[in-house]
């Protein structure tokens, strides 16, 4: 009894640690990328070329925080931050010194993914393309859905126009 329950802890692990991965790939944080961000510094984000006629066109508004992550990123975006925060915590690091004090946020992620584009962007299509799938896949079965609604509300007037009237 014990070797099998030993045995189905260990698969669940293995499933667990298969679904991380798969999400991380999805997600485009790849050792590569983990690399590459640690070779960041303070400089990396106070020296980058920020033109400010993209901060005046910010939207307070729209950029509502949430928990650690800012809420004008896309879903993908998002996603994105939050596992590479939680994975590079020399990144984590980095942000909470920018913070709120040399960088606002929404320039931290913006020079972020200017700084990964080259690492993440094939990622973030293909998500995007994922997307587009599903949504269609959605509008088709919205579609065949209401097609046999119709199908079926032809079929009960068609019914009731047959059956005899009772006076």
């Amino acid at each position: 009894m014990e070797l099998s329950s030993w045995f189905r802890r260990s698969q669940s692990k293995r499933s667990k640690k298969q679904d991380q991965a798969n999400q991380q790939e999805l997600l485009g944080v790849t050792q590569e990328l983990i690399d590459h961000l640690k070779s960041f510094t303070l400089d990396t984000f106070r020296n980058f070329p920020f033109q400010d006629d993209e901060e005046a066109s910010y939207d307070v508004e729209a950029a509502t925080t949430s928990g650690t992550v800012r809420k004008d990123l896309s879903d993908w975006q998002e996603q994105h931050a939050f596992l590479v925060l939680s994975r590079v915590k020399e990144l984590a690091h980095l942000r909470f010194k920018l913070c709120p004090g040399y960088l606002k946020e929404q320039q931290f992620w913006r020079i972020y993914f200017m700084l990964v584009k080259s690492h993440v962007a094939k990622y973030e299509v293909r998500a995007i393309r994922l997307a587009k799938l599903k949504s269609m896949a959605m509008e088709n079965q919205e579609t065949s859905d209401t097609g046999a609604y119709e199908v079926e509300m032809a079929e009960t007037k068609q019914t009731a126009s047959l059956a005899p009237s009772t006076p």
